[in-house]
């Protein structure tokens, strides 16, 4: 039955259902035609009150970012160092869990000279603002910053994705392994950022290593 009322935050409101009904893959499969089957109306109907599918993901992104800036905020807030870290994973985690296809919508990257994506590209920069918060509390210079910003992402991204996707089919408990690779991330951050080194680089072995390996010692 054709819904009442329907207005521009109404269409909204049901892509985002649609979006957390098709889990993982929701934002992904998002389409006028699911919204327009949500709404008991005919597809053409939609374009009264959107302009298009690519707006109408604009719309959920932004939301979906909005959020994970204000649960990652909420989380971090008198915190620093290590402790900031984890509770930042851990509000990321937790809203990917009960919002699989919102948080894939945070993953969208806004067109950096695309107009339409001014509130997007605002919203995100919010948002890597608090990572950036976060990692400055480890001493990182600004020159690092970056770096160790989509380090982290990565890190938890990679692992969200394989979870939710049900990549983690061993019997280990995974929030076992989340909390090691949180424990790698923290060390790797202290680390950059009590580095003098170049990024990217290894020392080179001392030749007294090379000596051993050659000799053969290390049987």
């Amino acid at each position: 039955m054709p819904r009442a009322g329907l207005s521009h935050d109404a269409v909204v409101r049901l892509a985002l259902e649609v979006v957390d009904d098709g889990g993982a893959r929701g934002f992904a499969d998002l389409t006028l035609a699911k919204v327009a089957a949500k709404a008991g109306v005919a597809a053409p109907s939609l374009y009264k009150h959107v302009g298009s599918l690519a707006d109408l993901r604009r719309e959920v992104a932004l939301i979906a970012v909005r959020e994970v800036t204000a649960a990652a905020t909420s989380a971090t807030v008198g915190r620093a160092g290590s402790d900031a870290l984890r509770a930042l994973a851990t509000a990321w985690r937790t809203y990917a869990h009960a919002h699989p296809g919102r948080y894939g919508a945070t993953q969208v990257g806004p067109d950096p000279e695309d107009p339409a994506d001014a509130k997007l590209r605002e919203a995100a920069a919010e948002s890597v603002q608090v990572v950036g918060a976060v990692l400055h509390g480890f001493g990182l210079p600004d020159e690092r910053l970056i770096d160790a910003i989509r380090a982290v992402r990565a890190g938890f991204h990679g692992f969200f994705v394989l979870e939710l996707g049900g990549g983690f089919r061993m019997r280990e408990d995974v929030d076992q392994s989340f909390a090691v690779l949180l424990d790698m991330l923290v060390v790797g951050v202290t680390a950059l950022a009590a580095s003098d080194a170049v990024p990217g680089t290894t020392p080179a072995p001392s030749d007294t290593v090379l000596d051993h390996d050659t000799a053969g010692s290390h049987r």
